[in-house]
């Protein structure tokens, strides 16, 4: 083997074995026994710290949160949570927020801090904002291309059918640069599941790229939005193409009602993705995994106008997630942490993800003896690597 640009001693491997990562080209070209003789230009001492893959932020908005910026009071629905409420808060608060692009900067600072190397970001794109945001946070992208690799939804939160001109910004966002089409609860926002449907996957079909939508709805009517978007997946030939995010509804279901849906949403190659938020019904992770479908996640919205809560790290969602899924044994903390990497890999289709050769050496060192630990204890005193460079440290970001 010819010399080996990084060698990183001394990684405890989440199996218990200590090895020595090779990294070449910012890919790991080779895990071997540590001490075995192999010729490096630069030595790192990891010193036994857990080494895990970076995290997969699956679900965030970069361009609403205030995370940085003056504290906003929430201010409480009316009448039980409603999306048109809270998309009419949103609007009245970003009116008097710090630029965009600042804000976004520092959410994306906070989220690297914690370990996360891959992000999905859903921006407005809508009758209300046209394509501003995501021009804005396009050029953020860039910038930071070298710390964490982003993939960004087209998001329609004022609606498709209720917004004018809608569907016309969403082609234009993904020929802009956007990489997925979103949605937004199509029976109870726009009020027409179909209609609505139409115009996400004709972009999808259209431009030959993903969709993630937004599903607040729950009970039956989530269950059956649930129901058409696995029939769109499967006439289109999308299985693996197509997420749900928040999906509520299958947490009101009865266990056998669960079940049914959990296999169909399997079969048609629908991921979900649940943050486990404290105040609603959320999907049943085991279940779902159990069918064989794809669970993910993400910290959603943090310190913005639907909620106060958020910190970026997904080590602490993964605890989250357990915590309110009663997962006990070691087994059940694996599968915690397993939504927030490999699961999040497996939904974002991240092909050159995880600790093996061939894949991008983006990992994060946690002081931990092994996951189960870790998802319990949320340690900090972390390092993240991208593409083999150290990029953060101990809560944070340095620049290269």
């Amino acid at each position: 083997m010819s010399t080996i640009e990084t060698l990183f001693t001394r990684a405890k491997l989440a199996d218990g074995t200590i090895k020595d990562i090779g990294v070449t080209g910012g890919r790991i070209v080779s895990i071997t026994e540590t001490g075995a003789p192999i010729s490096a230009s630069e030595l790192i001492d990891l010193e036994g710290a857990l080494v895990v893959p970076g995290f997969v932020e699956g679900h965030i908005h970069l361009d609403t949160s205030f995370y940085g910026d003056a504290w906003i009071p929430h201010k409480p629905c009316t009448n039980g949570f409603d999306v048109h409420e809270r998309v009419a808060f949103q609007a009245q608060n970003m009116a008097q927020a710090a630029p965009m692009d600042e804000r976004a900067r520092n959410q994306l600072d906070l989220c690297i801090a914690n370990g996360s190397t891959y992000m999905r970001s859903h921006v407005m794109v809508d009758g209300s904002v046209g394509l501003k945001s995501l021009e804005t946070v396009l050029a953020v992208r860039e910038e930071y291309r070298d710390l964490i690799d982003i993939q960004l939804v087209a998001f329609p939160q004022s609606g498709i059918l209720k917004s004018p001109g809608t569907p016309e910004l969403l082609d234009q966002a993904i020929a802009m640069g956007a990489d997925l089409v979103g949605g937004l609860d199509p029976a109870s926002f726009d009020r027409d599941v179909e209609k609505h449907l139409d115009v996400v996957f004709g972009v999808a079909e259209k431009h030959g790229v993903a969709v993630d939508i937004h599903l607040h709805d729950g009970g039956t009517l989530g269950l059956f939005t649930i129901e058409q978007i696995c029939a769109r997946t499967r006439a289109l030939s999308m299985g693996g193409h197509v997420a749900i995010s928040h999906a509520y509804g299958l947490g009101d279901l009865s266990i056998e009602a669960a079940k049914r849906a959990a296999a169909l949403i399997a079969q048609s190659g629908v991921s979900i993705m649940t943050n486990a938020p404290g105040a609603h019904t959320f999907p049943p992770v085991a279940l779902l995994r159990a069918a064989g479908a794809i669970v993910f996640s993400g910290s959603d919205n943090i310190r913005d106008s639907w909620w106060p809560y958020g910190d970026g790290d997904m080590l602490g969602r993964a605890m989250m997630i357990g915590y309110r899924s009663g997962f006990y044994t070691d087994d059940e903390l694996k599968t915690a942490f397993d939504v927030v990497t490999e699961g999040g890999a497996k939904a974002l289709r991240l092909a050159d993800y995880g600790l093996k050769i061939g894949a991008k050496a983006d990992f994060v060192t946690l002081k931990a003896e092994h996951v189960p630990e870790a998802v319990v204890a949320v340690p900090k005193g972390r390092a993240v690597y991208k593409a083999g460079k150290l990029v953060a440290r101990d809560g944070t970001v340095l620049r290269r």
